[in-house]
């Protein structure tokens, strides 16, 4: 108690700046309000009490930080690779010497666990830094012959892009699509998730503290309906990247069809946990847990379906169950939680709709099931896992996005394959056996842009990250990052003269 009591006063003080000054927009490098003065309020989960009074970006506002962005691409793109990598790298130093400020903002404006959360200001500076050393190649392309000619491919910055970014993890995530586009000398105009907007404003103030130029990186705060429909549709904006709801995406796609935007999508998803009764059931019923449990089950990539082989279905559904029962659901600023409040009482609402759906679907509840009276009396749910599913349930099917389970019995690999890849969704998926041939044949055939074999999520920066049919478009990650933000140009040069036709003299 004394260790959560002294988080919380720190926490008071990182958080007072917000309560008085509120949470401006940040365009040309200067801390504004929004254009017509409006602004709208962000509540912690924790509590529902007011956290900060957060500038209301609109139309304008986006078209004076869309004009920002235009005027200071020239010249950072200009700037070289080596002197891009230097300044991201200054940026992760000032990220990591800010981490228990970012991490404790990030908890109270998120509801997310200190636990994961202490460790999210230090993964976004490894973002910084994988792209930072790669700044100086980012332009590098190939050469290729051909008779008579030498092509020579070369990559440029698209332009100012837009960057959506969600309210779940929002720190780690902005720095993930960041980080590679100002590495391509790409220029910014980010508009944070409404409902955690604090620590954005933070990442804006470190990045400039570091000696970003003014207007490489600009910020307006607003809804989707306002502030994120008038980026997606500003001509001046060359590429949407976007995380976030699969209807949002499609959305989004539609509005920036008009300038013929450039989109990379992550979106839902309903990613299935694949357990065959010859795997390390120990370790697999960690990584379930784990997958959907941490980060209060609101990820993209959480293990929401668990398929188990029907002759251990009931054994491993009981072990998941128990350990389900054992997490801590508490205050974020307590150590030993593992399971905060929701995000919004909305969203709160949201997934104890779906626990009450799989109820009256005729699933059974082995674990939690309710919301929880937690500290602060927020918008707390209690780690669920509905067993006797038949995947053709909603609760199997659609996206819950909170600390809720649902567990099907398969009897066989084919039949396996089959649930694992009947749903609309296709992000990831995690695979559990001891058979080497099973797992190189199902993963072949799984429908998932990313599958982890006897393994939780472990992120490789260097590896592709996205995924298939409604959960997205485009690949993050290593080089495949540089080609969404970046454009090939071919050059081809003579090497001999060639036969070139005469035509009108």
């Amino acid at each position: 108690m004394a260790v959560l009591d002294d988080n919380l006063r720190k926490a008071e003080g990182y958080l007072e700046r917000f309560r008085k000054d509120g949470v401006l927009n940040h365009i040309a490098g200067e801390a504004v309000n929004a254009a017509d003065g409006s602004t709208f309020e962000t509540v912690s989960p924790i509590d529902l009490k007011p956290l900060a009074r957060v500038a209301h970006g609109k139309a304008a506002d986006i078209d004076r930080a869309a004009k920002a962005a235009k005027a200071a691409f020239r010249d950072w793109a200009a700037v070289p690779g080596d002197e891009r990598k230097k300044l991201l790298h200054r940026i992760a130093d000032a990220i990591v010497a800010r981490a228990e400020e970012i991490a404790f903002v990030e908890c109270m404006d998120t509801g997310q666990a200190l636990k994961f959360m202490s460790k999210a200001a230090l993964r976004a500076a490894e973002n910084f830094r994988f792209y930072a050393d790669r700044a100086p190649e980012a332009r590098d392309g190939k050469a290729m012959h051909a008779p008579s000619q030498l092509n020579i491919t070369t990559r440029v910055p698209i332009g100012p892009v837009g960057v959506i970014t969600p309210w779940n993890t929002p720190f780690m995530l902005s720095t993930w699509k960041i980080a590679p586009a100002l590495a391509a000398g790409c220029t910014i105009v980010h508009k944070p998730a409404e409902l955690s907007p604090l620590t954005a404003r933070l990442l804006v103030e470190i990045v400039e503290q570091a000696g970003l130029p003014k207007g490489v990186w600009n910020l307006v705060n607003g809804f989707g309906e306002d502030a994120g429909k008038a980026l997606t549709e500003h001509p001046d904006i060359k590429a949407i990247a976007f995380v976030g709801e699969s209807v949002t995406g499609s959305m989004i796609m539609k509005q920036g069809a008009a300038t013929l935007k450039r989109v990379h999508f992550e979106l839902g998803g309903k990613n299935p946990v694949i357990v065959f009764a010859d795997a390390d059931l120990e370790r697999a019923a960690d990584a379930a847990v784990f997958m959907i449990y941490s980060l209060n089950g609101e990820r993209c990539t959480s293990s929401s379906r668990l398929l188990v082989e029907a002759s251990i279905y009931d054994a491993f559904t009981a072990k998941v169950a128990e350990k389900a029962r054992r997490i801590k659901v508490g205050h974020p600023l307590d150590p030993e939680t593992v399971v905060g409040p929701l995000i919004h009482p909305e969203h709160q609402s949201k997934v104890l709709s779906y626990i009450e759906l799989g109820r009256k679907e005729g699933a059974k509840i082995a674990a939690g099931g309710d919301h929880v009276g937690g500290p602060g009396g927020g918008s707390y749910v209690a780690p669920t896992l509905f067993t006797g599913v038949t995947n053709t349930m909603r609760i199997a099917q659609e996206e819950i996005f909170g600390p809720v389970l649902v567990a099907v019995p398969f009897k066989d690999e084919a039949e396996a394959l089959a649930l694992a890849n009947d749903t609309q969704y296709g992000l990831a998926g995690y695979l559990w056996t001891s058979d080497v041939t099973r797992a190189l044949r199902f993963s072949d055939a799984l429908d998932a842009g990313m599958i982890w074999v006897n393994s939780e999520n472990i992120r490789h920066l260097p590896s592709p990250f996205g995924g298939v049919k409604n959960s997205g478009i485009g690949r993050d990650g290593g080089d495949w990052s540089f080609d969404f933000y970046m454009e090939t140009k071919n050059i081809a040069f003579a090497t001999a003269p060639h036969a070139i036709q005469k035509l009108g003299g």
